[in-house]
């Protein structure tokens, strides 16, 4: 007995003993009750009335939840390959010696660290119908004014030109630490072999982001198909549901609803949909991409 009360490893777990404890209670605890409330009719009110797989059966037959998972899927297709090559042009063009570089860097990624509620306010004020800079400079050029987030054909796209804005200057980062991480005896070695500026950019600098790039790919696919905030502050999912994606879907049916057993189950397919996109992703990568040691 007094030689476990001297061992490192219990002491070890006398000081990790409080966090263990917090993340149990507000980590683990919530998990196996939300597993427990997705089978349930519970509106976070009265006790829930265990129903089995109804809800998850529901949701297959819920219209609203579909249209919700079609426009996630186009938000994520187009956000992630922009997002990823707007970021990639961004850190090449910002992988040199300039005047003021530190100045530019720090503008690019000053996006990342506004508030989204600023950032959709800026957009509001920029988008909007009737006062808004964007509709006044295509007056200017003679075009016709566009309604952008009052739009049922337009208000998604714009969603995704904001959210690529405030999210470039974190790819940007990036990229610009894997790009000096390349080794400059390698492009030394393609300049004096002939090699253009583009073709020792293709040959030699992006076969070695590979891993930076799958790196990227997988981290704003989670954080696409989690899109919410952007939603919540600047069309509420409409117009006519035209930016109803899962997470807000979820949202409404838990706090404006109270379907808190249907949202959960929302959120369940929603975890199960990431992980398997994850998973696919980093096979994918797995294959494709090459690690240098």
């Amino acid at each position: 007995m007094d030689r476990l009360l001297a061992s490192e490893h219990l002491a070890g777990w006398g000081f990790v003993s409080p966090a263990v404890i917090l993340i149990a209670l507000f980590g683990v605890v919530p998990i196996v009750w939300s597993v427990v409330l997705s089978f349930q009719r519970n509106n976070l009110m009265t006790p829930g009335v265990w129903i089995g797989l109804a809800n998850y059966r529901r949701l297959m037959q819920d219209p609203l939840f579909t249209q919700s998972i079609r426009q996630t899927i186009v938000y994520t297709a187009l956000f992630v390959p922009i997002t990823i090559a707007g970021s990639l042009a961004i850190a090449v063009a910002l992988n040199r010696k300039l005047i003021a570089i530190r100045l530019y860097r720090t503008a690019v990624f000053a996006p990342v660290v506004t508030s989204t509620v600023a950032t959709a306010v800026i957009f509001l004020w920029l988008l909007d119908p009737d006062f808004g800079i964007v509709n006044a400079m295509l007056h200017h050029f003679g075009a016709a004014p566009q309604q952008f987030f009052q739009s049922t054909s337009q208000a998604l796209f714009c969603i995704v030109a904001m959210t690529v804005w405030g999210w470039l200057g974190f790819g940007v980062i990036i990229y610009l630490a894997a790009l000096q991480g390349v080794p400059r005896e390698l492009l030394e070695a393609a300049e004096i072999d002939g090699a253009t500026r583009w073709r020792a950019f293709r040959r030699v600098q992006l076969p070695l982001l590979g891993p930076t790039t799958l790196f990227l790919i997988v981290w704003l696919s989670i954080n696409a198909l989690q899109l919410f905030d952007e939603i919540y502050v600047t069309t509420r999912g409409g117009p006519l549901h035209a930016t109803t994606v899962v997470v807000y879907y979820l949202y409404t049916q838990a706090f404006n609803y109270f379907h808190a057993g249907y949202a959960t189950a929302i959120a369940y397919v929603l975890f199960l949909g990431i992980l398997v996109l994850t998973i696919v992703e980093l096979l994918v990568g797995r294959r494709t991409v090459h690690y240098r040691s």
